[in-house]
């Protein structure tokens, strides 16, 4: 087959023009993903958040804090210098930042000129999860803070991780939003081959992207089927509600039961997946991931299992995502298209938002 008429190239590169992409400016305006708990410490944590450099450290009391990674003398990376007393000491020519970003040292002189200090960010630490807001301090939005009980209850087990994408987080959003790709990018993992065709609804309004997904009956990968005992052919219902809930966050919701059972003597197997983009860059992204469950919640050996089996998954979309942007980066820009087919409808409204959101902000 030949190229699409030009007409239709033209109309389909329009479209695109009104959908986020990873030319669209970041949304500064909301809280992201800055780091796992346990990986700030007495020690300089250095982060590009938003295209922004940060450094995070934890201070004698144990508060989070994250200051802009340059020093205002002559722009030296804060994160290479000490820790000393709470105040981080410039690796260049000593000068001392407290924990509000202050100059309160400088070693060459007897003070420190007047507004000399670095910009710095609100942290909000909840279970495994430090969240920055990236925007002004005094616009920081508490309402924009998704609650997520589960990742904080016992009743919910839990293991994190982290992947390095070298991709748009507008991308990973649209993969976690259209799951369609499961039959086919982890038809070694956890994809079935009824998943694709399977019917589904969707939740579309502002910031709100929901698709619901039932496959029943189906025969569940070994992720699930061993954790639920779950293993014959055609026996389980695969329950699945992916939710766009926020730029930094995209929840997975499943429940699995023996649909061969009565319905009241059948137990329902729950479990949740907080995947958590935050961009680094254009094309680069930081992406945290929190899985929980509401079974077995002592099982350490059940945890490990269901984590590693995951990450093959997820590292799966890490690798197509980024074959994606490089496909991307090396296609002119007259030449780019892309169809959207009716799948895509929920994805397509969430990049319209996303670039609402980034437009509207400027």
């Amino acid at each position: 087959m030949t190229l699409p008429p030009s007409p239709v190239i033209d109309a389909l590169q329009s479209a695109s023009k009104k959908m986020a992409d990873r030319h669209t400016p970041f949304i500064f305006d909301d809280w992201y993903v800055a780091a796992f708990s346990d990986e700030v410490s007495s020690q300089l944590l250095a982060r590009t958040l938003l295209g922004r450099g940060i450094v995070m450290y934890r201070s004698a009391a144990g508060k989070v804090v994250a200051l802009e990674d340059r020093c205002p003398h002559r722009s030296m990376p804060l994160s290479v210098g000490a820790l000393q007393d709470d105040h981080i000491v410039c690796a260049y020519h000593g000068m001392r930042f407290n924990t509000q970003g202050d100059c309160v040292h400088v070693p060459s002189q007897s003070t420190c000129p007047k507004s000399m200090g670095v910009r710095t960010y609100v942290t909000f630490e909840r279970g495994p999860l430090i969240w920055i807001w990236m925007g002004p301090p005094e616009s920081a939005d508490w309402s924009r803070l998704p609650e997520q009980a589960w990742l904080t209850t016992e009743q919910w087990a839990t293991s994190h991780g982290y992947m390095h994408l070298k991709a748009s987080y507008v991308r990973l959003h649209e993969n976690l939003l259209d799951l369609t790709h499961l039959s086919f990018l982890h038809a070694k993992s956890f994809g079935t081959p009824d998943y694709a065709s399977a019917a589904y609804k969707t939740e579309i309004k502002p910031g709100h992207f929901v698709v619901m997904r039932d496959v029943v009956p189906t025969t569940l990968p070994p992720v699930w089927a061993e954790p639920t005992g779950i293993k014959g052919q055609g026996q389980a219902a695969r329950i699945v509600r992916s939710a766009f809930l926020s730029p930094a966050i995209h929840e997975v919701s499943v429940s699995f039961y023996d649909c061969t059972l009565p319905e009241k003597e059948r137990p329902t197997f729950r479990i949740r997946t907080a995947h958590l983009p935050t961009p680094e860059t254009a094309t680069s992204t930081h992406y945290f991931v929190v899985h929980g469950r509401d079974f077995a919640q002592a099982d350490s050996a059940m945890t490990q299992f269901m984590h590693e089996q995951l990450f093959v998954a997820f590292n799966e979309d890490v690798t197509g995502l980024a074959q994606q942007e490089a496909a991307l980066a090396r296609t002119p820009t007259n030449e780019l298209y892309e169809f959207s087919v009716g799948a895509d409808g929920p994805s397509v409204a969430m990049r319209r938002y996303l670039l609402s959101r980034a437009l509207s902000t400027l």
